[in-house]
């Protein structure tokens, strides 16, 4: 086999050639950012040109409540510590309500596992809210709750994510990946549902028609190997059913968490696994800088480094700010766009399936798809 180099990844990213694992750990190592930034940029702008997506939206995290104890989170709590909250109906339809008036097409709902709560409790938080606000998207419970609903009802996952589609589930986020590896991911969260279960639960998502986002928790235990390995399994389940939307790189925050000794990745980490991301991942149309997460100046630069996506207005986010981000708990839509321009990239907002938003006195409606290139 020929050595690896970067010019010989270069001929097969202008290809359209898919790249091995020996090639994105090379382009982990690579010590030249650039290079690999610009190859990321040329399939990137392959895909999408020179458009840039963001979404109003509102994240509601209903309890922080967790049975789990994740190494890496700062944001659960115990049933009887002070912290502890549980969000009532009354709360969760006005929280719903402030979304609509804002011109929300999304909430973005995941939280703890709260061992006093049932299933019933966790469907009737969508079914109030898609009763009372129908036209906003539910993007709801990371794989992990969706497994932890089939431990307590006994339901297969078909069979749960079913009767949460009839209750007005509309896709899935990403979470809960955190890293594929099973002994790092034992040091990170010991107890819940691992990579299989992880990836069986989008799988049964996709073949029932729901879309899902995917994620990697990166910065923290594992090794370049370990991230490799991790986007590949993301790939070969879009390969299986073509369901994921978008990948969204996660950059540890250590603060308040049992891992506080570990340092934040640098911003050229996060720019890294950006590009190395939009590399290794040619079956997916997106992959979004999580401004949240890595800053507003890092998510900008990302947009010429393979990312197409910042997320959006994200309004009431707990779970990253707990664990010590220094972003804005929201962002503006107007706010977004600039930032989007400054970057060199038109804005473009959607939906949480990729269609086009339009928004007149009137309100908004949903336009056409986004098409994206296939390679």
């Amino acid at each position: 086999m020929a050595s690896i180099t970067i010019e010989s990844i270069r001929d097969k990213v202008e290809a359209g050639k898919r790249l091995s694992a020996e090639e994105g750990v090379f382009l982990y190592e690579y010590p030249d950012l650039l290079a690999v930034g610009e190859l990321a940029n040329l399939v990137r702008e392959r895909k999408n040109g020179d458009f840039a997506y963001y979404n109003i939206n509102t994240h509601l995290n209903p309890t922080n409540i967790c049975v789990y104890r994740c190494q890496f989170c700062a944001f659960r709590s115990d049933l009887k510590a002070p912290k502890g909250y549980v969000m009532s109906d009354e709360q969760i339809l006005q929280r719903a309500k402030e979304s609509h008036e804002r011109g929300a097409t999304e909430m973005h709902i995941v939280g703890g596992l709260h061992h006093q709560r049932d299933f019933e409790w966790y469907k009737n938080i969508l079914r109030i809210i898609h009763d009372a606000y129908p036209e906003i998207h539910l993007k709801a419970y990371t794989a992990v709750e969706i497994d932890w609903f089939t431990r307590i009802t006994k339901l297969s996952i078909r069979e749960v994510l079913e009767e949460l589609k009839d209750a007005g589930l509309g896709s899935l986020p990403g979470g809960g990946a955190e890293i594929f590896e099973p002994t790092v991911r034992g040091e990170l969260c010991e107890h819940k549902a691992d990579s299989d279960r992880w990836i069986e639960v989008h799988r049964q998502a996709h073949l029932l028609g729901l879309h899902s986002n995917a994620t990697m928790l990166y910065g923290h235990l594992e090794s370049a190997e370990n991230r490799i390995d991790h986007l590949l399994r993301l790939r070969d389940l879009q390969d299986e059913t073509g369901g994921f939307q978008t990948f969204i790189p996660l950059a540890f925050h250590p603060d308040n968490t049992k891992m506080s000794h570990i340092k934040k990745p640098s911003g050229q980490a996060d720019l890294r696994t950006v590009a190395v991301s939009r590399l290794m991942l040619d079956n997916f149309a997106h992959i979004k800088a999580y401004w949240i997460m890595l800053g507003i100046g890092i998510a900008q630069v990302a947009l010429s480094f393979g990312a197409d996506d910042l997320d959006g207005t994200v309004v009431h986010e707990l779970i990253y700010h707990d664990a010590g981000a220094q972003t804005p708990e929201a962002l503006s839509a107007s706010h977004i766009r600039r930032l989007i321009e400054e970057a060199g990239r038109i804005p473009v907002e959607r939906d949480t399936l990729y269609h086009r938003v339009n928004r007149d006195e009137l309100g908004w409606r949903i336009g056409e798809r986004i098409l994206v290139a296939s390679s």
